[in-house]
């Protein structure tokens, strides 16, 4: 019969060996994309994340934000208690530390990360993926007259820059419209029971880098109130579709463009286009860059005022602490199916010229 010390002992190491069971069950699955978006990603994940929209949703401030803030003081709390037993007891320390980290690696996925290995956006909509330069330089000329056509009807003038009139929590109501006027095409992007949130962290996510993020804990879309107002709606769509259970960057963002196009508001679909043509410039610049002053001369200069204006705002918070998130995030990305890491934010792009290569915008 076992004794107390050696059950004790025992149970200390459960836990790290669920974490490594974990990893290994999670790259089997990763192999079934259709069990993962049959099971997962359209039936546990969707009454999961509508369960918790509709416990978080009507609470004024971010839950997910606060539970952060106390979890930091506990660790910060634990390390510093822990200060002196470290190297005498590093192995019994380490084994809590792979304990805690095994919980959370199993709620993580639980409640949000599965969906990473669901089945490509691409094959759901029948949207190829590659194209010829040709297909962007089309495609792009075609974003600039619908950029432009949208700014002036905005701005009256060429030469002005949107200013978008709208507060961060009107936006947050707005963006609802969209996505029902999306999802009367497309059923599999219906979104309801809103949960949007002005982050708490919005000064430390503007020096990270962020415009915003989804907390896989409370399914509340997290914002960064900080950001230019112009391009706002775009980034509020997108945080909305990681809610529905796409993980993928470029799908969100694809998805966010498709939400905040289709918005009745004018301000929302300024944001959509002209951060899509942001997006385009920046790829036809990676692939013919003796391209990019032809099509540059072509946008009204007040949409470029905008981009400026965007430009200036992340410079002024560009410090060494954004490189290094950029560098983790980077990382964290491509450990989740994501092999282009952060630039995969751009690869939208595929998706966008692709899917209206023979629709109007």
């Amino acid at each position: 019969m076992l004794s107390f010390n050696t059950l004790i002992m025992r149970r200390k190491y459960l836990l790290p060996l669920f974490l490594i069971l974990q990893i290994i069950a999670i790259q089997i699955l990763a192999y079934y994309p259709a069990f993962v978006t049959h099971f997962y990603s359209e039936g546990w994940f969707l009454m999961v994340s509508k369960f918790m929209r509709t416990l978080f949703g009507k609470i004024p401030f971010s839950v997910g934000d606060c539970f952060y803030f106390l979890l930091l003081i506990i660790v910060l709390k634990k390390s510093w208690d822990a200060r002196k037993s470290w190297r005498k007891e590093w192995k019994s320390n380490l084994l809590k530390v792979a304990s805690v980290f095994s919980i959370f690696y199993f709620l993580f996925h639980l409640l949000w990360a599965m969906n990473y290995y669901r089945e490509p956006l691409s094959e759901k909509m029948n949207i190829k993926k590659d194209y010829s330069t040709a297909d962007l330089l089309a495609f792009t000329e075609k974003l600039i007259i619908k950029t432009n056509a949208v700014h002036l009807q905005i701005t009256k003038d060429a030469n002005q820059k949107v200013i978008n009139p709208h507060t961060p929590n009107e936006i947050f109501r707005m963006t609802q419209n969209g996505y029902d006027n999306l999802s009367k095409n497309y059923p599999f992007f219906d979104y309801k029971t809103p949960s949007i949130k002005k982050s708490i962290f919005s000064f430390s996510l503007t020096y990270m880098g962020f415009g915003g993020y989804l907390n896989p804990f409370t399914n509340e879309a997290q914002v960064n109130e900080k950001l230019p107002l112009y391009g706002f709606p775009v980034v509020v769509c997108h945080e909305m579709a990681h809610q529905i259970g796409y993980a993928s960057e470029s799908e969100a963002n694809f998805i966010g463009f498709l939400s905040a196009s289709k918005n009745d508001d004018l301000f929302f679909q300024y944001a959509a286009y002209s951060t899509a043509l942001h997006n385009c410039l920046y790829n036809i610049e990676m692939k013919d860059k003796t391209q990019i002053n032809h099509f540059k001369s072509k946008i009204n200069p007040g949409i470029v005022a905008n981009y400026k204006e965007s430009k200036l705002f992340w410079e002024h918070y560009q410090t060494p602490i954004a490189t290094g998130f950029d560098y983790f995030y980077d990382h964290f990305l491509k450990m989740n199916q994501q092999k282009e890491g952060i630039e995969s934010y751009s690869k939208y792009v595929d998706l966008m010229v692709n899917f209206y290569k023979n629709k109007a915008l």
